[in-house]
Formats: structure tokens, C-alpha cells, sequence
């Protein structure tokens, strides 16, 4: 079984690829939660429903989220009752927000909600949150603390970005099945997602960062940086943040102790040295996913590079 680290865009990507070259069913995602937020009084989860969406084979292609050639309607008219309107919901993308708050306020956990959804869609890997207990992503900027969607969605990532925290996360617990799913592994991967605000959330939940440490599975993450940027999303001014280089060295840095071996793009293969004196193996590929062939490739040069892992991690 393999376990993915996963957060929004990127790692639905990579989960294409995987599910190409592994049957699903040998595949548990732990998803990231720290994004969730309510709107319009419903409970939206953004990463497992771009996660859900593209392996379901509805999601919108172009922007990597939402539901293809979805329609618009609900959130016109709540526009003209007043309504902020700046998270776009499309109207089947409201009736899943519907559907969840439904039966969260019914008493189910978002662990059973996001199980029966993936079923319900016909996605054959297992998707589970990384906590059933609110954790909020906070921002700071000089307006103050913002919530992760109000940062990046409503002010387009414009303020800059002082520091991160994660809310209501010493209470948290793993939800349901992440540790087994992490101790039991053959392999753990860490997808090529946001290394602070996507990844670094499961990390900071109670007990993951340590089991993936204890696990004998061999630990190998993508980078999501490429030549000193981000392929989409604010990573470079969170990294920056936190005092994190934006780059693929960057990453090994946040990831140093916890994995074995980093796969960096063909751009960055000048830094393998570095990354390696550091005590990170390194493994070069392309790692931008433009279509199922390259998502393929990547998914088997990642396994590939576990598969070969000399165990480098702390204890």
C-alpha cells in the first residue's frame, strides 16, 4: 500500500499519474483539512474536493478546481440578495457543500462524508482527511491574521505574508485510519503540493510527523518548486514566510529528518549536490505534469526513486 501526503492542485495531478501505474485500491491519500472554511453557512473542503473531482474525472481542467462546465446561478442570485460572492461555488459544486453540512449536522464525521462521497463518484483510491477536528490555516499580514482562502481567494495573495498558523491543531487528532495507513505502508509519499500550508498542516497534526518517521516505509517527496517558483499557488511568499528558500533546496530543508529522497525537476539538477550534502538523496526528473503521459512518468519515476531509497532519516 502506498500512503500520499496530499494537498490541493498538484497533488490531485500526481494522484493521476499514480493510479496509472498502481491499482487504486493499493493507494490511501491523506488529504489536507487546514484550508475548510464555511460559506454561506455550509462547510467547504476544498483539497478533497479538487482531490475527489479530478479522480472522479469532473473537474474543471483549466482552473484545476470546481466541476467541469459547471453553471453559476445560485451564486448570482445570492449576489443580488447581498451576498459576498468572492469563492466562487458552482451550482454542483454547492449541491456536494450542501450534501456534506447536511450530514456533518446529522452527526457523521468528515472522514464518513468524504468516504461516501469518493464512492459515490467512483474513485477507487481511499481519501481520508488528516484530522475530523476543525484546523483553521491562518495567515498574518500587516491587515492582521486572515483566514488561508481569505489570503489567497478574496485579496489574491497581495498582502504580504508575515507568518503561518495553524488553529485548533494541539487539539487535533489524526482522523481515522491516518496512522494505520502510515505505519502500515510500503511507501510514503509526499506529493508535489504547497511544502507550508498543504503539507506542512498534516505534519503539524498530533502524531503524523512522527509515525512517518517510525515507519520502515521509505519516504520520498516531489517538489512542487521548479527553477525558484511555484507551478501555481502563493508557495514562494509562505515559504518565504517561514524562512524557507523558494526552492527545490528550499524543500529538502523543510522535509530534512522526514524523507529519504526528494525528486526535483531536470531545471534544478544543478542543486542535487547540495541537496544531497544536506542528507537528502535526490532523484532528477520532469516533474511539470502538462497530460496523463508526463503525470504517468512522474508517478514512476517517484516510486522508482523510493524503491532505490538509501534510509537517511533522524530519529
Amino acid at each position: 500500500m502506498i500512503a500520499v501526503l496530499a494537498g490541493g492542485v498538484g497533488a490531485a495531478r500526481f494522484l493521476e499519474g499514480l493510479v496509472q501505474v498502481v491499482p487504486p485500491e493499493m493507494i490511501v491519500a491523506i488529504v489536507n483539512t487546514g484550508d475548510d472554511m464555511v460559506f454561506h453557512g455550509l462547510h467547504v473542503s476544498p483539497d478533497i474536493d479538487i482531490v475527489t473531482y479530478t479522480l472522479a474525472g469532473i473537474v474543471d481542467p483549466l482552473q484545476g478546481w470546481g466541476i467541469r462546465d459547471d453553471t453559476t446561478h445560485a451564486l448570482s442570485m445570492l449576489a443580488t440578495l447581498g451576498a459576498e460572492t468572492w469563492f466562487k461555488l458552482g451550482d454542483r459544486d454547492l449541491a456536494v457543500h450542501i450534501r456534506r453540512t447536511e450530514l456533518l449536522r446529522a452527526g457523521w464525521t468528515l472522514s464518513q462524508v468524504t468516504d461516501a462521497f469518493r464512492r459515490a463518484l467512483n474513485v477507487g483510491i481511499r481519501l481520508l482527511p488528516m484530522s475530523d477536528d476543525p484546523v483553521v490555516t491562518e495567515i498574518c499580514t500587516p491587515v492582521g491574521w486572515l483566514h488561508f482562502q481569505q489570503y489567497l481567494v478574496q485579496r489574491r495573495a497581495r498582502d504580504e505574508a508575515l507568518g503561518v498558523r495553524f488553529t485548533g491543531i494541539e487539539r487535533a487528532r489524526p482522523a481515522p485510519g491516518v496512522l494505520e495507513a502510515l505505519c502500515t505502508a510500503e511507501v510514503i509519499m509526499i506529493a508535489p503540493s504547497n511544502p507550508v500550508v498543504s503539507i506542512g498542516t498534516i505534519l503539524a497534526v498530533p502524531g503524523v510527523r512522527d509515525a512517518i518517521i517510525a515507519s520502515p516505509a521509505p519516504v520520498v517527496a516531489v517538489s512542487p518548486i521548479i527553477a525558484g517558483a511555484p507551478v501555481k499557488g502563493p508557495a514562494a511568499p509562505l515559504m518565504r514566510a517561514v524562512g524557507l528558500e523558494v526552492s527545490a533546496r528550499g524543500v529538502a530543508a523543510c522535509y530534512r529528518g522526514l524523507i529519504d529522497v526528494l525528486v526535483i525537476d531536470q531545471a534544478d539538477a544543478d542543486l542535487a549536490d547540495d541537496i544531497r550534502a544536506s542528507g537528502v538523496e535526490v532523484a532528477v526528473a520532469d516533474t511539470v505534469m502538462r497530460g496523463p503521459v508526463e503525470k504517468r512518468r512522474l508517478a514512476e519515476a517517484t516510486l522508482v526513486a523510493a524503491r532505490t531509497a538509501v534510509r537517511r532519516r533522524s530519529y
